[in-house]
């Protein structure tokens, strides 16, 4: 860029640092929201329906459904760190735009492949190519919302997205509960489930793959209207395109009855990169302690996560729960899903980001044992409620966090190092609880085990993490 660019490309930055508010229509979120509603039923999908694709494609019991369900989330783990690792950096050499819908297309057709997946080797592979979408995808969203949010609301909607990330989660426990499990009655089960006799007795699941398939390519096409981010187009030296959208940007908050603030002060603009988006991150000694400091904390928190996420219902199976009760406080739980994204969206700007690790930590460990010391189910439901707001609610934080904390020019890379070998410790640590789970002799040991990673990684958080909230995100990572 000449001196001219560059000093235009620091006043469209400034200009985009001072709105007070979203600056889209707010169908913009919709759209990008309807992407994570699949993501999201794509990762809870196996959480209930797995059980009947062991007994059915894979001929084994409901209680040896665990060990085969390790394997399966560790491809699909695998598959998420190839994509975020391989696919997400190229969202920062061609735009967060373009990428979202390739990586769309990829997870509509893996769900599709799972659907008529016709043995243990094949539904395995579709889960792992299902994963490289969604670990790209993750990262890239994730980027462009914190890129385009308001200062003090990042967070806010990062979590605003997240909400749509547990509607489809909770869609994906309740079909799979209505589709796949034999009726029972409340609140042991849900008395109008199909999955006892019939077509859906033996079909159920796949199903379950084809709706998702059916979103992920609504998702696509929803897309399509998605505008580039301005922060992209500069760091990519298109500048008049960047400043165009901000004219519309800075029209919207005006229309809205907002007065747009004095511009602060001009940062230097950042200069095109001809490197690899990850040379960034490696040779700048900031960027890369924070990178070790996030992967460790990624890597560990999300054990906690995928076992709970992927795995209780065929956790609590092992452990001597029938089918139905499984399912059913997997089913009541995900209400907690909901509801930490909301909390999140609502509070989240309130409290320094790695703090939150902490907030999610306790509640979680409240949340297990609830379930593990009681025999009541529906002590047992409302301790999964509280479980699922405790292993979720501080995680769209940590997502804005994870973002904030690299420059423009190697963000979306930067997310993925973090968030993808971070979920290779998902994928390991899943694999090895669902291996032991029958042979702990308690459920106490059993959600003692499954928290005590998350805990850990909180205090790592909040001992040597860094402070994001209120910064400019130039301020933060130049």
């Amino acid at each position: 860029m000449t001196e001219k660019e560059e000093s235009k490309a620091s006043e469209i930055i400034a200009r985009l640092d001072r709105l007070p508010t979203w600056a889209f229509n707010y169908i913009l979120l919709g759209i990008v929201g309807v992407g994570e509603l699949f993501t999201f039923y794509d990762i809870f999908n196996i959480n209930v329906s797995f059980v009947q694709t062991a007994v059915t494609l894979f001929h084994v019991s409901p209680a040896q459904a665990a060990p085969l369900l390790g394997p399966v989330v560790l491809g699909n783990l695998a598959g998420y760190v190839v994509g975020s690792l391989l696919l997400s950096p190229i969202a920062d050499k061609i735009g967060r735009r373009d990428m979202l819908m390739i990586t769309m297309l990829i997870m509509g057709l893996s769900s599709l492949y799972n659907a008529f997946a016709p043995n243990y080797i094949n539904f395995l592979i579709a889960r792992a190519l299902t994963g490289i979408g969604i670990g790209a995808d993750l990262a890239i969203v994730n980027t462009y919302i914190s890129e385009v949010s308001p200062i003090k609301y990042r967070a806010r909607y990062v979590s605003a997205i997240f909400i749509f990330s547990t509607i489809g989660g909770f869609l994906a426990i309740w079909l799979g509960l209505l589709l796949t499990t034999p009726p029972a009655p409340f609140p042991q089960g849900l008395p109008i489930a199909l999955g006892g006799s019939g077509f859906f007795a033996v079909n159920g699941w796949r199903v379950m793959y084809i709706i998702g398939a059916v979103l992920a390519l609504i998702g696509l096409a929803l897309r399509f209207r998605l505008p580039e981010s301005p922060r992209w187009l500069i760091s990519k030296g298109r500048i008049s395109e960047a400043e165009m959208i901000v004219n519309l940007m800075e029209e919207k908050v005006t229309s809205k009855g907002y007065k747009l603030p004095p511009i602060p002060s001009l940062l230097p603009a950042y200069k095109a990169s001809k490197s690899v988006p990850y040379s960034e991150i490696f040779t700048n000694s900031t960027y890369l302690k924070r990178f070790a400091l996030l992967v460790v904390v990624w890597f560990l928190a999300y054990t906690t996560v995928y076992s709970i996420a992927a795995g209780l219902t065929s956790l609590l199976t092992a452990q001597g729960y029938s089918v139905s009760e499984a399912g059913m406080i997997s089913a009541i739980g995900i209400t907690g899903f909901v509801l930490a994204a909301v909390i999140a969206t609502l509070l989240g700007e309130r409290l320094e980001r790695k703090w939150w690790l902490g907030v999610g930590a306790l509640i979680t460990v409240i949340g297990g044992m609830m379930v593990a010391l009681t025999s009541n189910l529906i002590i047992d439901e409302i301790g999964a409620i509280i479980l699922f707001i405790g292993f979720n609610v501080w995680v769209p934080v940590a997502y804005t966090w994870t973002a904030e904390s690299f420059p423009t020019r190697a963000r979306t890379s930067g997310f993925a190092l973090c968030d993808g070998f971070g979920h290779l410790g998902g994928g390991l640590g899943v694999v090895y609880i669902t291996s032991v789970a029958a042979t702990l002799s308690s459920t106490v040991e059993l959600f003692g085990l499954i928290s005590s990673f998350l805990v850990i990684s909180a205090i790592i958080a909040m001992v040597a993490g860094h402070y994001t909230l209120g910064k400019r995100l130039d301020e933060i990572s130049p």
